[in-house]
């Protein structure tokens, strides 16, 4: 053989080796039972984990005799807060309510309760139960009630040919609920313990008020089997015109209730297989995705069948999010789940719609016998058997946290690679702890194989962190050379939890058909993806997908608006337009999506917007200075409008042009921070949480001697944020400029020592000034931070593992001469403003609908819309007072937002001004990185900043000293 063939054999040998060998480790062993098999994984370290658990309450009555008898509850006979009605007792938001209960006898009981929601702000309602005057387990201080909710009236179109979606709204309507996790890890209701005999039940109000109409104490629920169902129906039968013929078939987006107002109708056009189908227009077509992911999250559906007789429901769906992923849904008939199987039926990852038929694991059909007349059929999601594995998937991320934190103490966030920290001898428990979280990883690996049936990514995470803890406890020394990577994996196990909790799908109809009815295939062949392709090329050309609603041509009497935000902001704004607006002004509007730059020379060549929406207050003070926008208080009834808003809102709209203080722009939101803290940390180091800047430097000493630190933000190079800074500046009775806007007054008294008070927290304290706040914040490395009151909803979606272990309260203060404390902090947000018009017309259409935009029914739908197409971490900050009250804040959670609002500061936009914050950062970051005089660098600052005022006023025809 030649040398030139030798060397391709070996080549093509050595990559068949590598490729086996990559696969074969890419496998794996087939299980990890040999890893845990000798563990006992119910017990913890002393230390470390929680105690309040649901689990740990349930294992300690796990023994406690079965009740046989239900309890019903007088709940008219309450105590504490509510009021009577005929409908029940309504119990209101923040009040608490007592009934006494009779138990026959002492065991665990399920709690199923009817009630009726109010007219209120439209968020689900929740509550806190406690039994004998005490929460049982935590998971009772979180129980959430769904609204009902349905299309306020038919889909209609829009000129284009486009369905437009109906908004939602409220039904009142009586509910009847078992009482439930409403994270959806215990699948079961909740199991309650009462003692035998007197025993008291209050309900808190933590959220909205509600009529409860009625309450039972049950027996744990149980389902029937399938044949147990069989076996209790009559036995009938049905014509064989009906079983043999027919077929109804209920379209998913004509569901009649949904539990949230985000599960309304959506459109497709990636499949030709969609019913109703269409590539040129949007039609309505199916329902479910993104927003059907949560367990709990229900839609249900009306149907009629002709007479008594059995059934079979078959459902079109699709699961195409999460690969190797099943979908859970519940399967409601009447309200009823009828048998076990029910409980939690799965759908694989599918890119293609599949007709499923509703049947056991062989394929064989479930019979479903129904009485002739009117039915409805509910779909509710459930994470079935991963709901346990990731609680204890949850579980273990707090108690890696805590691990994490402990070692923290000692080896500091960059330890020493070279330093023995002797880890196994100071800390035994937490090499305890990391050896018992490896089995316990180990077995959840398993247990999401053996639940998927596949050994996809959604393992990798806690495989990776089982591995890493295997090592840190044969090795001690590695967890000083991996500490970093092992607070990532723990983020990375936080990420796939939040993933693996996800349960999207897809409806596009339901069929019930008699028993000898062969449903349709459903499955696209390759000649009909084809055309669907082809006709989709076609349509591209013709076919404008950007327009957004009723669209007029320029000769129409139409006002033009531009927005800045994002394409699902301007459809939900356009459709509120269309079907609120525009039908009771007879204002015609157009709405166009662009980008902020686009702005500026589309104004400057005349070809502009009339309103611009969803920019910062620069952009309104900046056209102001070139004659580019109106002023709004040309208007008679505008300081009627702004009574709406906080003064501070205003500041950044406001422009001197040395005539007048003029106004440019309505704001539409209103941001500021907060203070959050870790509950359980700082207990831990028996903190309390602090009101002024200087109880907060107390307790720095405590906080940092245990690793741990405070996140205060800091001026990046990208963003010149000088919130904090001029926090401090207002706080210590000073501002930012003069009252004519000439000058900047940081170099006051008062600038000097905010300046210095500033600086001295990252120099002679060492907080730290870049750091992610929202990863350090769940892992406890920092318990305590400033930031914008938004990041509420990020924690609460990202971090469910903490839920209940932390809070926010209002801003850090300075106590004043008078003794009162001053909590004042940097606000501001977004506005929409005019453009520059001859036409009295347009700006009188023009003023109408920046009116309606900023009202406070404008802008609570708006914000409603908007939390129910991109889910809860999207709460609009609405700027309009009225507004804040009705969206999704509990009672206590608005008196803080309220409070606070209350003292903030604007920051005023003047000629020159952006060379404020811009040299203002640059003076915090050189007095920290070269440790220059505070005061001297403030003052040189200062004298640049005056200077380009001074050029800038000049530019205007502004007066300048």
């Amino acid at each position: 053989m030649s040398r030139k063939w030798r060397n391709i054999l070996i080549g093509v040998l050595a990559v068949i080796v590598l490729v086996a060998g990559i696969w074969l480790l890419s496998q794996g062993p087939s299980d990890y039972k040999d890893k845990y098999a000798d563990a006992d994984l119910s017990t913890d370290v002393t230390g470390i984990g929680r105690s309040n658990t649901y689990e740990t309450y349930a294992a300690a009555h796990a023994s406690d005799p079965l009740v046989t008898e239900a309890v019903p509850v007088d709940v008219l006979a309450f105590e504490g807060d509510g009021e009577a009605h005929e409908e029940g007792v309504l119990t209101p938001d923040g009040g608490t309510t007592t009934w006494h209960v009779q138990a026959p006898q002492a065991g665990l009981y399920n709690i199923r309760l009817e009630y009726l929601t109010t007219e209120s702000r439209g968020v689900d309602i929740e509550r806190e139960l406690l039994i004998n005057g005490e929460v049982p387990f935590a998971g009772a201080s979180t129980l959430c009630l769904s609204r009902l909710w349905t299309d306020a009236g038919p889909v209609r179109q829009d000129n284009q040919g486009n369905d437009i979606r109906p908004s939602q709204k409220e039904i009142f309507d009586r509910q009847t609920v078992y009482l439930r996790d409403d994270m959806g890890y215990q699948t079961e209701p909740y199991a309650f313990y009462f003692n035998e005999g007197d025993n008291t039940l209050s309900l808190r109000a933590v959220n909205e008020p509600m009529v409860v109409c009625g309450m039972t104490l049950t027996p744990l629920v149980q389902y029937p089997t399938y044949a147990e169902y069989l076996a209790a129906q009559p036995q009938v039968s049905m014509t064989e015109e009906t079983a043999s013929h027919f077929s109804e078939t209920v379209q998913g987006e004509s569901s009649m209730l949904r539990s949230a107002p985000s599960l309304y109708a959506r459109y497709d056009r990636s499949s030709p297989k969609t019913v109703p189908y269409s590539v040129t227009n949007t039609i309505l077509n199916y329902i479910g995705g993104d927003p059907w992911t949560h367990a709990g999250e229900w839609i249900e559906w009306d149907f009629e069948v002709p007479e008594d007789g059995y059934y079979h429901i078959s459902i079109k769906a699709r699961q195409m999010y999460q690969r190797g992923a099943l979908s859970g849904r519940t399967v409601y008939i009447d309200g009823e789940v009828p048998f076990k199987d029910l409980e939690a039926v799965t759908f694989g990852y599918n890119t293609s719609w599949e007709m499923r038929t509703l049947g056991d694991a062989d394929g064989n059909p479930f019979r479903f016998f129904l009485t002739k007349g009117k039915h409805t059929i509910r779909m509710e999601v459930t994470l079935g058997e991963m709901g346990p594995v990731l609680k204890r998937v949850e579980d273990s991320i707090y108690r890696l946290n805590q691990i994490y934190r402990k070692l923290l103490v000692l080896t500091g966030v960059n330890p020493d690679r070279f330093r023995d920290y002797k880890l196994g001898q100071v800390y035994p428990e937490a090499i305890e702890a990391m050896d018992l979280e490896s089995k316990r990883l180990y077995k959840i690996v398993d247990d999401i194989v053996a639940t998927t049936g596949d050994k996809s990514d959604r393992a990798a995470s806690a495989q990776t962190l089982a591995v890493q803890l295997e090592q840190f406890v044969d090795f001690n020394e590695r967890i000083t050379e991996s500490f970093s990577n092992f607070k990532d994996n723990i983020t990375s196990l936080g990420t796939a939890m939040q993933n693996m909790s996800e349960s999207k799908l897809d409806v596009d109809l339901i069929m019930i058909t008699g028993e000898k009815v062969k449903t349709p295939t459903v499955s696209e062949n390759f000649f009909e993806r084809f055309a669907h392709e082809v006709r989709s090329c076609v349509s591209s050309f013709f076919v404008d997908y950007n327009s957004l609603g009723d669209k007029y041509d320029a000769s129409d009497d139409v006002l033009d608006i531009w927005i800045t935000t994002g394409r699902d902001q301007s459809t939900v704004l356009k459709t509120m337009v269309d079907d609120t607006f525009t039908a009771n002004s007879g204002i015609k509007v157009n709405i166009k999506l662009v980008q902020a730059d686009a702005i500026l020379t589309a104004v400057v060549a005349g070809n502009g917007p009339d309103i611009v929406l969803s920019v910062s207050g620069w952009f309104a003070v900046n056209y102001a200075m070139r004659n580019a926008v109106e002023d709004l208080r040309q208007f008679a009834d505008c300081e009627e409008v702004l009574q709406h808003f906080e003064k501070s809102i205003l500041e950044p709209l406001e422009y001197d042009n040395g005539e007048k203080v003029g106004l440019y722009g309505l704001p539409e939101t209103q941001d500021f921070p907060l203070l959050f803290y870790r509950t359980d940390v700082m207990e831990e180091m028996g903190l309390e949480i602090p009101n002024t800047w200087d109880e907060l430097i107390a307790e720095l000493p405590t906080i940092q001697g245990n690793s741990l630190t405070v996140g205060v933000p800091f001026p990046d190079i990208t963003v010149a944020d000088t919130a904090m800074f001029n926090a401090m500046i207002y706080q210590n009775g000073g501002e930012i400029y003069d009252k004519e806007k000439k000058h900047t007054l940081i170099d006051n008294e008062a600038g000097v020592a905010a300046f210095k008070q500033y600086t001295s927290l990252y120099i002679d304290y060492g907080l730290p000034t870049v750091f992610d706040f929202v990863s350090r914040f769940r892992s406890g490395e920092m318990p305590m931070g400033l930031a914008s009151y938004a990041t509420y909803n990020t924690l609460m979606i990202s971090a469910p593992e903490i839920r209940g272990l932390w809070d926010f309260t209002l801003f850090p203060g300075t106590i004043q001469e008078d003794g009162t404390l001053d909590r004042t902090t940097h606000t501001g947000g977004l506005c929409c403003l005019m453009i520059k018009t001859d036409d009295e017309k347009v700006r009188n259409n023009a003023w109408e609908f920046m009116k309606w935009w900023v009202s406070a029914d404008a802008q609570v739908r708006f914000g409603r819309e908007m939390e129910s197409v991109l889910g809860a971490s999207a709460r609009y900050q609405t700027a309009n007072k009225d507004a804040l009250k009705k969206l999704a804040w509990s009672s206590d959670q608005l008196a803080i937002l309220e409070a606070q609002r209350a003292q903030t500061h604007g920051f005023p936009e003047i000629a020159g001004g952006y060379s404020t914050t811009r040299h203002m950062t640059n003076a915090i970051r050189k007095v920290i990185t070269t440790k220059e005089d505070p005061r001297e660098t403030l003052l040189n600052y200062a004298r640049t900043i005056n200077e380009e005022i001074k050029i800038k006023r000049r530019e205007f025809n502004l007066p300048v000293d």
